[in-house]
């Protein structure tokens, strides 16, 4: 079977780097899912306006490399444990396949670029091919007694962060509301642990300069 995309994503990430590691996890995060010219139909999306969420079948298109190891080690973990690929989502798979729920925001039908939906909280950078669209349906998507592994035994962390005037009066409310939460994530490689190191994160068009010590994320410039 060949696939080809459907649509693209439109996001405030020009790379990977700072994109949150799951869907949901900056639930105020904006982005758009444009269509090919192909399926720029506004039939195809009858009855999606009666969904709150959608499932996102995506490539993990920045990762240019084949997957060639049974193991992968998952961030959460710290980057130093190795579990077997089909136990995580790592990028990192033979397919580069990514799922993503995402929260409609909502949906223009009739643009210059053909129908839109406009979802929060995706996890996927600007750019990336979207190969399906389902919509998530609670009955048979929904399971909040089931274990999750690893996941169940280790907390997201979440670090202090602090943004000067300088920097926050560079983004309207949403994407400043955005980007903190995206921060207090830690962006940075799991391994790596240099109060002294200063990173950089595009987002939304501006280099976004932070470093981070004693879990504390100072942006810089």
């Amino acid at each position: 079977m060949q696939i080809e995309p459907i649509a693209y994503f439109r996001s405030p990430f020009a790379t990977k780097f700072g994109v949150p590691k799951q869907s949901g996890l900056v639930d105020c995060l904006q982005g758009t899912i444009e269509f090919v010219p192909q399926y720029r139909n506004a039939d195809a999306l009858r009855g999606i306006d009666e969904f709150d969420y959608l499932w996102l079948v995506w490539e993990f298109s920045a990762n240019k490399h084949a997957a060639n190891s049974p193991v992968v080690r998952p961030p959460l973990l710290g980057g130093n444990v190795r579990m077997g690929v089909f136990a995580t989502r790592s990028p990192f798979r033979p397919n580069r396949l990514g799922l993503s729920s995402v929260r409609i925001a909502n949906v223009e039908l009739d643009t210059t670029r053909g129908p839109l939906i406009h979802v929060l909280g995706a996890d996927l950078m600007d750019g990336t091919p979207i190969y399906d669209i389902k919509p998530y349906v609670a009955y048979a998507d929904c399971h909040p007694d089931a274990r999750s592994g690893f996941v169940d035994k280790h907390a997201i962390r979440r670090l202090t962060v602090i943004i000067p005037l300088s920097v926050s009066s560079k983004f309207n409310d949403s994407e400043l509301e955005a980007l903190r939460k995206v921060l207090e994530l830690d962006p940075r490689p799991q391994y790596h642990d240099d109060a002294k190191k200063v990173y950089g994160m595009m987002y939304a068009g501006i280099d976004v300069k932070f470093c981070v010590a004693d879990g504390v994320l100072t942006v810089v410039d």
